[in-house]
């Protein structure tokens, strides 16, 4: 098949990629020229396991194209993915803009019969505003010209999206014509061999299905945390009663792991997304309300952990930061809890040694006016002579770390552990002070 991707974020560039794949004749397009020049040489701006090699051996193969003209996109294409970024508006809302603005040049170029596949997150109704606008701008051409119009949401997580694209655990589509899910249908074929299921469902349901996946994810995050804050003040242990309930088919154990809140690209901007669309439609959601309060107070409780351990004077006092990227296995700083975590302590006259193994570029872009703020070569690098250590990102490769190098590094041995990543009986057993999350553990104030 002839496939066209608008845009080359996250979402674009794994979808193009994936797609030639399987065989499919792709053009990405996007109107960032240098960025185009860059992916035409096979150099990817982001950082996403599997994805450069996809994306350099699918370019060698000839099955992958990169454009920055809409109208060679348009052209080539008989399904067109609409993959643009949807960030989110002074408001809350979804900003729609680069979706509208995709929309109106396709109408001002289409030649020919079209099935227009809205993968962006948008709010219900947004491909039928779409379709207005395509259909409005034929109109000012005179021209009469069929298309369709669907909704394909995406179920990427970063870090694994290229495996999430190959082998989906679903795929959903909204349409309103039978022909449109044939051909869609055609498409994923490859991907869902295994038996993974193709969802067939309206558009509406299809763009209102994205939402609420997150919310429900990010709502057991909020829950737990929550209830690790509960087993704080009662004495009980969160990673113990996270084993009880996970095991519960009913429950099941994913995203029950308590934390310093989520971020990223997705959950906070859809979350609020949902929450204005409710309003909009007289609806209060207080359960989404209450799920972005306790993510934002899980990051300043932490920063709080920390404080309340040094007496509130952490002024002078120096901490490494192991982990900066809102997940392991991403370079993608948005929304990401280290950077509340980060500017909380320097402004209150801390030092921060940051280190991360993927997202250093990204922090320097963030950080590089802090001048309390350095940035280290390595994990061990940024412990020399520090007053503790706040793990906040979960790479493997802090995992296991050489405990023994870290003591003779640091000034004092002290982890605030944000993710509960390692055990507090055997902390206390090697020498170290641990701080976590919803866990008894041995400690003094220093």
């Amino acid at each position: 098949m002839h496939i066209s991707v608008i845009g080359t974020g996250y979402v674009g560039l794994v979808t193009g990629a994936c797609f030639a794949e399987t065989g499919n004749d792709v053009i990405c397009m996007d109107v960032d020229k240098e960025k185009i020049e860059r992916l035409q040489k096979g150099i990817v701006p982001i950082y996403e396991p599997q994805l450069e090699e996809l994306v350099k051996n699918n370019l060698g193969e000839g099955r992958l194209r990169f454009t920055d003209d809409i109208k060679e996109a348009v052209d080539h294409g008989l399904i067109i993915f609409i993959c643009v970024n949807t960030p989110q508006d002074e408001d809350g809302s979804a900003d729609l803009q680069y979706v509208m603005n995709v929309a109106s040049h396709i109408g001002k170029v289409i030649e020919k019969y079209r099935v227009i596949v809205i993968k962006s997150t948008v709010p219900v109704g947004t491909c039928e505003k779409v379709k207005d606008v395509i259909t409005d701008e034929l109109t000012k051409r005179g021209y009469e010209i069929s298309f369709d119009i669907a909704s394909n949401p995406e179920f990427l997580k970063e870090g694994v999206a290229v495996d999430d694209c190959m082998k989906p655990e679903r795929v959903i589509v909204g349409v309103e014509h039978s022909r449109v899910e044939e051909i869609l249908r055609e498409l994923y074929a490859p991907f869902i061999r295994t038996g993974a299921p193709f969802i067939v469902m309206d558009v509406r349901s299809s763009e209102m299905t994205k939402y609420t996946a997150n919310a429900m994810l990010a709502t057991r995050i909020s829950f737990m945390n929550q209830i690790a804050s509960i087993c704080e003040v009662t004495g009980a242990d969160v990673m113990m009663v996270m084993r009880g309930i996970g095991s519960d088919s009913r429950i099941g154990p994913k995203f029950l792991f308590p934390g310093v809140g989520f971020g990223g690209s997705c959950f906070p901007k859809d979350i609020r997304a949902l929450i204005k669309t409710s309003q909009s439609h007289g609806v209060t959601p207080s359960i989404l309300e209450k799920v972005m309060e306790v993510n934002e107070l899980q990051k300043r409780t932490f920063v709080e952990k920390i404080k309340n351990f040094y007496n509130g004077r952490i002024k002078d006092r120096t901490f490494a930061i192991w982990g900066l990227a809102f997940k392991p296995n991403t370079d993608d700083m948005r929304e990401a809890p280290a950077i509340n975590i980060v500017n909380e302590l320097t402004a209150n006259g801390a030092f921060c040694n940051l280190f991360d193994p993927k997202a250093m570029d990204t922090a320097r872009t963030l950080f590089n006016k802090n001048p309390l703020i350095r940035f280290g070569k390595s994990q061990y690098e940024v412990l020399n002579g520090v007053d503790g250590l706040v793990l906040v990102t979960e790479w493997l490769s802090f995992r296991e770390p050489d405990y023994e190098r870290m003591k003779t590094l640091m000034k004092t041995p002290v982890i605030f552990d944000g993710r509960n990543q390692y055990n507090p009986l055997t902390m206390a057993k090697l020498g170290f002070q641990y701080i976590c999350i919803g866990r008894p553990s041995p400690r003094k104030k220093v």
